[in-house]
């Protein structure tokens, strides 16, 4: 357990976020913290009359743009930024809210020496990378949330498929958040069966391909991003923290030569534990899973040099001493 965790943005996502971490009860306070005067302590105040009902002991407060509350806080998630609109994609965001992360960096930063940043923020990726530079702590405390989501999408659309329980899949996914992540069949099963003996590669195509554009099928549907699945596998990435229950995750986290790249954050399965990403997992990838995974990383390295030519930081990539 820890003391305080900080969630930035008390938009769909930021409240489910706070709201799943708070029923976890694995910390002793969380502060919801938005710009929008009333919204945050109005959600707070809401979901702690959940508590009750659910049974969980963990106080929930809401602030409006005063970051000194959230002192102290161990795990700090960044929700805030502006959600996809029909016909966006993830990287038409990256101007809008390179922008805001950097502001909201710096300023939980003026109030926490070195939490542990789980950014939410579209596009993905790049606006981890970006937390990180405006940061100035380990690369290891900075990620992002987006493999826990991915494959959980992909998991119920083979469960789906094969009209089974979806606890019953156990799948792996990796690289960027969007229409590059490289799902992995080879190293899905279904209660231990691998998954390519049970649906046919043309099926099991297509459902790599919907997983590819989960995210904008439901943009499309209702007309803004989810947050369900988003806010819970942000509070489940939180809960292996403040466990340190040395969590084997797929997470957005920063590489310093692991399968030959560097200088980017990519999503990878990590062990996750109170100190944030321990240890990055090298699977050995076949030719067309490291192609696939090499492609993805030029894609973020691309919208990554969108960030740089934009002149918002100063820092360059690389580990920082505390």
């Amino acid at each position: 357990m820890v003391n305080k965790v900080t969630v930035v943005g008390a938009g769909n996502v930021g409240a489910t976020c706070a709201h799943e971490i708070a029923r976890m009860d694995i910390c002793k306070e969380v502060v919801l913290i938005d710009v929008k005067e009333g919204l945050p302590a109005g959600k707070a105040l809401d979901m702690f009359q959940t508590s009750p009902i659910l049974n969980f002991n963990t106080r929930i407060t809401g602030v409006t743009n005063d970051y000194a509350a959230t002192q102290g806080s161990e795990i700090v998630v960044i929700t805030a930024g502006v959600p996809r609109k029909p016909g966006m994609s993830r990287d038409d965001l990256i101007s809008i809210n390179a922008g805001i992360v950097k502001d909201v960096t710096l300023n939980i930063m003026k109030y926490n020496e070195n939490p542990i940043i789980i950014v939410v923020s579209n596009p993905l990726d790049v606006m981890t990378y970006a937390a990180f530079l405006a940061a100035g702590i380990k690369s290891n405390r900075v990620m992002g949330m987006a493999g826990i989501l991915d494959t959980a999408r992909y998991t119920s659309f083979i469960a789906e498929e094969l009209n089974t329980e979806p606890r019953l899949v156990k799948a792996q996914l990796m690289g960027g958040h969007g229409d590059t992540m490289v799902p992995l069949p080879r190293f899905t099963t279904v209660n231990g069966i691998p998954v390519t003996e049970l649906i046919d590669e043309q099926k099991l195509d297509a459902i790599v391909e919907r997983t590819k554009n989960g995210g904008g099928e439901i943009v499309k549907l209702m007309g803004t991003s989810a947050w369900y699945a988003p806010g819970l596998s942000a509070a489940v990435m939180v809960e292996a923290i403040a466990k340190d229950s040395k969590a084997i995750l797929p997470v957005c986290a920063s590489l310093n030569g692991e399968y030959g790249m560097k200088d980017l954050h990519l999503g990878v399965p990590v062990v996750l534990g109170k100190d944030g990403v321990e240890k990055v997992i090298e699977l050995q990838l076949n030719e067309k899973e490291m192609a696939g995974l090499k492609e993805s990383a030029l894609h973020v390295k691309k919208v990554m040099k969108v960030l740089d030519d934009m002149n918002m930081f100063d820092a360059k990539y690389g580990d920082k001493p505390l």
